[in-house]
């Protein structure tokens, strides 16, 4: 398992070692001659890590070799991307790897839910006729029209039919039962 690691590794360094690309703070970094970025056998290190280019191609095979292996298995976001810093650097690396891991199909499969369960849901009864059984509600505030600032809404469950009727936000059960018994 180890060998076969260690050749997909040179196979990825062979591939940057290709790409001879580089973003202008690589470029900026490397010119500094501070010790903390150079240039090995081809192979930008900063800080240390080896940087990659900006090659789709060679950030996926990473991704996926650091995230899909049998030896550490499907890591999340934040240990995957510890795993990575240790060894390579790019711009946007943070993003890249929780898009990956977003994307990751296994993970989302098996991806724990930190919410608490919804309740049980009850369907409510059907009714038999019209207007036996309703559902009252009142949108409000809004903006005064003609005096009014609020909408109280009556549905009848059966047939779904639905009355509008403008009213005041500070209506109180009287005045909704009114205008149920006025206009329905």
């Amino acid at each position: 398992m180890k060998g076969n690691k260690t050749r997909e590794e040179s196979d990825i360094l062979k591939e940057i070692k290709r790409n001879t690309t580089r973003e202008k703070e690589v470029i900026q970094a490397l010119e500094k001659r501070d010790g903390l970025t150079w240039e090995e056998d081809g192979v930008v290190y900063m800080d240390g890590r080896i940087y990659v280019p900006n090659n789709k191609k060679i950030k996926e095979e990473i991704l996926k070799e650091n995230h899909n292996s049998v030896d550490v298995g499907y890591l999340g976001q934040h240990r995957m991307l510890e795993l990575l810093k240790r060894t390579y650097w790019w711009p946007g690396l943070k993003e890249d790897v929780k898009r990956y891991v977003q994307e990751c199909i296994k993970c989302q499969q098996n991806k724990v839910q930190h919410q608490k369960k919804a309740g049980e849901l009850y369907p409510l009864e059907i009714p038999q006729g019209l207007w036996q059984k309703i559902s009252i509600d009142i949108i409000r505030p809004l903006p005064k029209s003609n005096g009014m600032d609020a909408i109280v809404i009556i549905v009848d469950r059966f047939m779904k039919m639905i009355c509008l009727k403008a009213t005041m936000t500070n209506v109180l059960l009287e005045g909704i039962a009114k205008i149920y018994r006025d206009d329905i």
